[in-house]
């Protein structure tokens, strides 16, 4: 399956979902980018969502350079980044108004809080939350917190009518992670070019 092939499949089965779906979405680490225009580009921004992008594994700084070089318009995204303070000490002063951070990727709670407050400032009529990557937090939280957490938080995102999808890296799951997954997700999707 060419690279297209994987963003246009993708977008299309999103397409599908209803609003307040959450997706558990297994990618290829090689389809990493066709995964993000399948979903930013092809499904939220073509239907005009809001897009709460919570980051674990590249600082908000890094996605945003990529989407800028893949021309995928970045004004209805803010991001959640819980990686940048840990690694890279950054500060609220370097951020702009689009972008919160979390300390840590334990401060689970923190996180929650601020994809709730953004999606409340949100004006549109359809919002998307996306993690990136579930696999990130299962590093820094052991599976107990975690399935809690995923739990309460796409509890919450479905009574906001919000779309979620959880990515996870096919090269770096577990069963365990998959089980944890397969009780908060409506829909298992893949986009590894294996099939989508």
């Amino acid at each position: 399956m060419t690279d297209a092939k994987i963003a246009q499949n993708l977008a299309a089965q999103l397409e599908e979902l209803s609003p307040s779906s959450a997706v558990s979405l297994q990618m290829s680490v090689d389809n990493y980018l066709e995964v993000l225009r399948g979903m930013i580009d092809l499904f939220a921004n073509r239907k005009g969502m809001d897009t709460v992008y919570v980051t674990a594994t590249i600082s908000f700084e890094g996605i945003k350079r990529i989407l800028q070089a893949l021309d995928i318009d970045t004004s209805k995204i803010c991001f959640v980044d819980c990686i940048s303070h840990i690694m890279m000490g950054a500060s609220a002063s370097q951020l702009d108004e689009h972008t919160t951070l979390v300390e840590s990727p334990t401060m689970l709670e923190n996180l929650m809080l601020k994809v709730e407050y953004l999606l409340r400032r949100s004006q549109a009529k359809e919002k998307l939350v996306i993690i990136d990557s579930i696999n990130s937090l299962a590093i820094h939280n052991n599976n107990w917190i975690l399935s809690e957490f995923l739990h309460i938080l796409v509890s919450g995102l479905r009574a906001k009518d919000a779309y979620t999808i959880i990515l996870s890296v096919e090269e770096h799951s577990t069963p365990e992670l998959n089980n944890i997954l397969n009780l908060v997700c409506d829909q298992g999707l893949r986009a590894t070019g294996k099939e989508a």
